[in-house]
């Protein structure tokens, strides 16, 4: 794992949700500094967006690909 202990912090809850099925939800913080060494941290150019972003019917046809390959 590229972090340390004391640089990453998962939560994990899990309950009856809305619909009455159970659920998970989780949430994980990576402090900023540990993301220098990937590339990630915000204040780096690497982690900027340098281009357009792809046009919507090219994320609806990666959604109906991801479900058909379940």
């Amino acid at each position: 794992m590229p972090f340390d202990l004391d640089e990453i912090h998962i939560d994990l809850a899990c309950g009856i949700g809305p619909d009455g099925h159970w659920h998970g939800w989780f949430a994980i913080r990576v402090h900023a500094d540990a993301l220098r060494p990937l590339g990630l941290h915000p204040d780096q150019p690497s982690a900027k967006v340098v281009g357009a972003s792809p046009p919507g019917w090219w994320h609806a046809a990666a959604e109906r690909n991801s479900r058909r390959h379940r």
